[in-house]
């Protein structure tokens, strides 16, 4: 049986743009692949995998998904590792996870001029925030500050950055607030911290990178008075260039063939 069948799971799911952008990149390739939405949510996450059959080739993970699919893959690469999230399962073989969120930070901050910025700001502890923290170190951090409503909640985020080799600290949002170049914003969408804090933020922060793509712009970036506000979209794109990859090739790594003409394909749906 052909596998050519793939999907994207979260709760919620009807905002995400992975169908267009994965049915745009098959057309290009002149892949006979389906791609689908559907909605799962984390108690329902097992049943649904082992329900699927041999015509399966992979999955796509948003929140609140990605620590569960980490924990049903039986291999994993260096940034699902690091991470402890995955956002890509591939089906063939087994089930293998891959976190393509960790590439597509550092291909989005490549694409705008923002690699080797030594002190970066993220604002948020959950799994976005773990892949944000190893995107950032790739891309030339050597000094974090996270930034939590409950800092506690980032204990492992700090772990992970000492792991890495960088300094890292955990604070909440009100306390005093060091001078970055870039902050990097890995908040769930809508969220809202109030025109103070985010005044304090924008005056210290830097360029702000918000994961966030839909809508645009966030709550934070309308706020973002004292500096430039760059959209999720571009992570959004290229985490998914290399989901493709995977579900193609096995590797993140491994260019599409004639991927700038792939690319430009994704880029149009957006």
């Amino acid at each position: 049986m052909t596998q050519r069948r793939l999907a994207v799971w979260g709760d919620p799911i009807a905002h995400s743009k992975s169908p267009q952008l994965h049915a745009a990149a098959y057309a290009a390739l002149g892949l006979d692949w389906e791609y689908t939405r559907r909605r799962v949510d984390e108690a329902a996450f097992i049943e649904a995998l082992e329900t699927l059959d041999d015509s399966w080739r992979g999955l796509s993970l948003t929140m609140p998904l990605k620590e569960k699919a980490h924990r049903a893959a039986r291999t994993h690469d260096r940034c699902a590792d690091l991470t402890g999230a995955v956002n890509t399962l591939l089906l063939t073989g087994g089930i293998s996870g891959f976190n393509t969120d960790v590439g597509g930070i550092v291909d989005a901050l490549g694409e705008q001029g923002l690699l080797d910025i030594d002190r970066v700001r993220i604002l948020g502890a959950g799994a976005t925030a773990s892949s944000a923290l190893v995107a950032c170190v790739e891309a030339g951090a050597r000094s974090i500050d996270v930034r939590a409503r409950r800092p506690e909640r980032a204990a492992a985020l700090v772990a992970l950055g000492h792991r890495l080799g960088v300094t890292i600290s955990a604070s909440p949002f009100d306390a005093d607030l060091p001078d970055v170049g870039l902050t990097v914003a890995t908040l769930p969408g809508g969220t809202a911290l109030g025109p103070a804090t985010s005044a304090r933020l924008s005056t210290s922060g830097g360029v702000l990178f918000d994961v966030a793509y839909s809508p645009w712009p966030s709550a934070l970036a309308s706020a973002w008075s004292d500096g430039r506000a760059v959209s999720g979209e571009g992570m959004l794109l290229r985490q998914a260039v290399r989901q493709v990859r995977i579900f193609l090739h096995g590797d993140q790594s491994v260019p599409l063939p004639s991927e700038e003409a792939v690319v430009a394909a994704m880029k149009a749906v957006l």
